[in-house]
Formats: C-alpha cells, sequence, structure tokens
C-alpha cells in the first residue's frame, strides 16, 4: 500500500505530549500491520500509552488515545463508522483528530468533548505513529518506506506476537543469529558449529549496525530445502540491518559457487524479514512482522510453505525469551558476560541509549 496520511487539512489539531519517557522518542513505531485493521477498531497499548486505531470509510487510518472523555470506557470497545469511532457507552462520535462530533440527544458539543490523537502513516502495508518528545509533537520526517511488500518481486505474509519480555531481548535475538543452530534445528538452523563459526562483520554509525554473516559451501537447513530446488550444499548469508524502531533481515542461499555474496541482485532462495519491536511497557511488547519470499514455482504453495515454517521458528524464539526473562526475574540482578556473537546486539543497545538522552526521554 503507497504512503496515506491524513490530509494536512485534517491532520490531528490536539497530538499528545508525552511525559518522561523510558523508550526513545521522536521516532515512528510500529503500531499495526495493515491487514489488521478491517471494519473494527483496534486497541493497543503502545509506549505504555492506550491507543486505539480504526480504518475511515476513505481508508485512510486514525489512532486515537483509547479513552472516551465521558465515561472512561475504551473506545476500542466501540463500533468504526465512516467519518470515525464511536464509544460503545452513550454513542459520542469522535473524528480522527479527537474531536467529538456527535452527542445524541444533546445539539451543543462541549469544546473540551476530545481526546488526543496521534499522527499516523501507512506505508507498504505496516502502519506507523510518531511518538514525539514533550517539544516534538509533529513528525520530523516521514515513516520508513519496505517496498519489498510492494516491490511485486516477493510474496509476503506476517503476524503479530504479544511478548512477556522486555523489547531489547528481541533485539539480541535477532542481531545474534548463532542460536539458530541451536534453537531451530527443525527450521532454519542447520549446524550449529557452522552457525558459531561463521564469518561475521560488524558495522554500525549513530542509527544503525548491520551484521552480516556467511556460510560457505554448508548444507541448506529443512525449510531452505522444502522452499527451494537446490542441488546441493549451498552458499549462505544473513544479512541484519537494525535500526531503533524495527530491524532488516534477509537471508537466503545459493547452489555453491553460483553468486558472489557482495551482488546485491544475487538469485537462488531469498527470506526477507521485516521484523518491528514496540515496547508495550517497560517488561512487556509488540512483536510485528512479515517474511516475503521468492518462490520459483507453485507460488502460494510456496509462500504458505515458508510462512508456516517462519511460524514454527518464532514460536520457539518466543519460549527462548520469555523463559530467559522470567529466569532473570527469579535470579535478580546478576552480570551476564558476552561472547563474540554478542558485538552487533551489545551496539544496537547503545545506539538506544543514544537516541534516549537526545530525544530527553
Amino acid at each position: 500500500m503507497s504512503l496515506a496520511t491524513l490530509a494536512p487539512a485534517e491532520a490531528p489539531s490536539h497530538t499528545v505530549t508525552l511525559p518522561a519517557s523510558p523508550f526513545p522518542l521522536n521516532q515512528w513505531y510500529v503500531a499495526a500491520l495493515s491487514s489488521e485493521l478491517k471494519d473494527k477498531p483496534l486497541g493497543r497499548t503502545l509506549l505504555n500509552r492506550p491507543v486505539v486505531l480504526f480504518r475511515l470509510g476513505d481508508q485512510r487510518v486514525a489512532a486515537l488515545e483509547d479513552r472516551c472523555c465521558h465515561r472512561a470506557l475504551p473506545l476500542s470497545d466501540g463500533t468504526v463508522e465512516h467519518c470515525g469511532v464511536r464509544c460503545g457507552y452513550h454513542g459520542l462520535l469522535y473524528d480522527a483528530t479527537g474531536q467529538c462530533i456527535e452527542i445524541q440527544g444533546q445539539e451543543k458539543i462541549p469544546s473540551r468533548a476530545r481526546v488526543s490523537a496521534y499522527p499516523v502513516q501507512e506505508r507498504d502495508g505496516i502502519v506507523w505513529m510518531w511518538f514525539g518528545a514533550p517539544d516534538q509533537a509533529e513528525p520530523l520526517f516521514d515513516a520508513p518506506a519496505y517496498d519489498i511488500h510492494s516491490s511485486g518481486k516477493y510474496v509476503y505474509g506476517g503476524d503479530v506476537y504479544h511478548y512477556q519480555a522486555p523489547y531489547q531481548l528481541i533485539h539480541d535475538n535477532l542481531l545474534d543469529l548463532s542460536h539458530l543452530g541451536y534453537v531451530h534445528l527443525k527450521t532454519i538452523g542447520g549446524n550449529a558449529k557452522i552457525h558459531m563459526n561463521a564469518e561475521m562483520k560488524v558495522e554500525s554509525d549513530d542509527e544503525s549496525v548491520r551484521v552480516t554473516r556467511y556460510m560457505l559451501d554448508s548444507e541448506p537447513p529443512p525449510t531452505y530445502t522444502a522452499a527451494y530446488p537446490f542441488k546441493g550444499r549451498v552458499d549462505r548469508w544473513q544479512e541484519i540491518e537494525f535500526r531503533l524502531s524495527h530491524i532488516l533481515i534477509w537471508t537466503g542461499a545459493v547452489d555453491v559457487g553460483t553468486a558472489s555474496m557482495d551482488d546485491p541482485q544475487r538469485d537462488g532462495f531469498h527470506m526477507r524479514g521485516f521484523h518491528g519491536i514496540t515496547p508495550e511497557t517497560e517488561t512487556t511488547c509488540h512483536y510485528f512482522w512479515t517474511m516475503a519470499t521468492n518462490p520459483v514455482g507453485d507460488v502460494e504453495g510456496i509462500r504458505a510453505k515458508v510462512l508456516e515454517q517462519t511460524i514454527m521458528t518464532f514460536d520457539e524464539d518466543k519460549v527462548v525469551i520469555e523463559s530467559q526473562y522470567a529466569n532473570m526475574l527469579r535470579c535478580g540482578k546478576k552480570p551476564m558476560i558476552d561472547i563474540h556473537v554478542d558485538v552487533g546486539a551489545n551496539k544496537a543497545r547503545r545506539i538506544i541509549e543514544l537516541a534516549k538522552s537526545r530525544s530527553g526521554a
């Protein structure tokens, strides 16, 4: 889906002023996948803020504080109409700016009958919400594009997980794919020794981390052989790009010796993952994911197979991460050592701390 924003004349006139935040501000965070917004309001807590998202009759997406200003029922318990969302308690109707525009049986609407509205943009099948510092309620730049979804070169699907764990533990997991050989033996894993000893390069600046790993002349894992007609052993890659609000991961393989790992247009089997990790609270988070692939035949069959394998993989990760966090709470604040595979994750944590200080969070 192409960029869809509120028109300037209709932009939220009462945006949110956030209190001190434990999260980086002045950022776009993933609030939903486009496919989630249909004919009902969607309630969600994002960065400690209760939010309701809904799609208007003209297909624009709006985001408001999830609270009726009359008696505080969540607006997500109400209904969506062409021009807004109606409270399910006494029927107050709110437009995309958060203004109450109708009270049944009452002609005059109090000027204070409104709730906070959030800037929102929908791009390439992803709904983003701006969370600004107290002095920066309006966006400084557009939400990220992701043309993997819209280019026509890939087919994809996705879903949302809710984690009982802090969001940065998911960053750690995704930036360190050496765990594949232990956690994901039945899907995208493969030989654990090869994963732990893979050639790895880590690059970073003040806003991003890039981790590149190569496993040349290796056995393809089960997901790969189920989805692509490899002739035997493969040259395999993992390219991970960390941003504050999301991570992009391009993994795949070609038959041994048939393509350069430096060629961005290389053929073979591709899995391109989008991972939007948005804090719910300090100890819980939402994980919005999509997986795109490039079938050479049986497009829908391969798409379904890759998504099935991806879900199995992410289910395995969720068990590990939530168990990890539960044990951290049980054992208390004890030191943890770092090993060679932790370089990318540690750099990402430093970027988050820098962003928090810059935004006054």
